[in-house]
């Protein structure tokens, strides 16, 4: 499944996005309000960067910033690397694997459009596996 395209994994995902002066405390509300472990920072309507659960930990309070008085343009990181929603997933993986990073932006014509991390590339993937598992369980059990 990893060649299925990226639209398929954000096509019912609702953007969560941030402006450049919005502190790190609203940035970390909103992810805590939507389960979310990252949001894209915009500037106007474009892509200027994104903000991870990474950066709040390793660049905020490692780093002892205020969470109410750092903005997102001091802490995010500036023009990821991002995707577009027609490439295979395995483009995705490929990029966060070789950068080392957990999330990957997907735009559209510099907008956001969603966002793929490592888990939601799991997603469809674990369920299978789960459901094998289970069903591997189960024939144990009947054969025991």
């Amino acid at each position: 499944m990893p060649n299925r395209p990226i639209r398929t994994i954000i096509q019912n995902q609702r953007v969560h996005t941030v402006p450049t002066n919005a502190s790190v405390r609203t940035a970390a509300h909103i992810m805590k309000e939507n389960k979310i472990s990252s949001v894209m920072v915009v500037d106007g309507d474009r892509l200027a960067g994104i903000f991870t659960e990474r950066d709040a930990l390793f660049r905020v309070l490692a780093g002892g910033l205020d969470p109410d008085r750092t903005t997102m343009a001091q802490v995010m990181t500036s023009d990821p690397i991002t995707t577009t929603a027609d490439r295979p997933l395995v483009h995705a993986l490929h990029l966060m694997q070789e950068g080392g990073f957990r999330h990957i932006p997907v735009v559209d014509r510099g907008r956001p459009a969603g966002m793929v991390s490592m888990r939601d590339a799991m997603g469809i993937e674990l369920a299978r596996f789960e459901r094998e598992l289970s069903e591997k369980q189960a024939i144990a059990e009947i054969l025991a």
